[in-house]
């Protein structure tokens, strides 16, 4: 940017969650597999994340780590968001943090935009 500073970044996978989707895929017998992160319509809140192995990302996905793939749809909803692992109490799992949402349910998995 011209006054130095660096621009948000697009979106970002912590090292512990792009370690996590390796050894998922491992587990599976599909050791190259990367994660696909979608943002869909749905849930309580109106969006819903999903997350899926896939063996290669599409095209114009984004590809993080090499191993997270965000299609260009769902970055519009992702964007300056970032991807952990989180192991709590209830159980260990994904979790994005996403500054574009502004609500989200309880559960986690769905949100709304202003």
């Amino acid at each position: 940017m011209p006054d130095g500073s660096q621009a948000p970044a697009l979106f970002s996978a912590t090292p512990r969650a792009v370690a996590q989707v390796a050894e998922i895929a491992a587990s599976q017998g599909r050791p190259e597999a990367g994660l696909r992160l979608a943002v869909e319509a749905g849930g309580c809140s109106g969006f819903q994340y999903k997350f899926d192995l896939a063996d290669a990302p599409e095209g114009d996905d984004l590809v993080i780590g090499g191993r997270v793939f965000v299609d260009p749809v769902s970055l519009d909803l992702l964007r300056g968001a970032e991807l952990d692992w989180a192991e709590e109490l209830i159980g260990a799992h994904f979790t994005v943090r996403n500054p574009v949402a502004t609500s989200g349910c309880g559960c986690g998995v769905s949100f709304s935009v202003g």
